[in-house]
């Protein structure tokens, strides 16, 4: 048993480091940082300009459109770097794939570029 405790006394060590350092940082942060409050700095700031409507009022739809290729866009590089880095191991039929994945990506991306979902008016 203590063999075992002291297998696992550099993961304590390297965790009570961790949160010490967390500590001290946001402990220097609050002691050092300048703090001039006036009420422009806390006013509500969106996107470049000041709020002027409800939190939840309605958003285009083509926002959401934008997001979701984002998204699929993003998960395509994430799938596509541990692919390339398996690439040698994988053999023909993750090659394939791959490249059958990639086709579907790039049908869809093709429909919502022709339906206009990319252009911004």
């Amino acid at each position: 048993m203590d063999e075992l405790l002291r297998e696992y006394l550099p993961i304590l060590i390297f965790s009570g480091m961790a949160v010490a350092l967390g500590l001290v940082l946001i402990l220097a942060a609050v002691l050092v940082a300048p703090s001039s409050p006036d009420p422009e700095k806390l006013s509500a700031y969106e996107c470049g300009f000041n709020a002027f409507d409800d939190a939840r009022m309605r958003f285009d739809v083509r926002f959401y459109l934008v997001s979701i290729l984002f998204i699929i866009f993003d998960l395509e590089i994430a799938f596509l770097f541990p692919w390339a880095v398996a690439f040698r191991d994988i053999g023909d039929a993750g090659f394939w794939s791959m490249m059958v994945f990639l086709a579907v990506l790039t049908v869809g991306f093709a429909y919502e570029w022709k339906k206009g979902a990319l252009e911004w008016e």
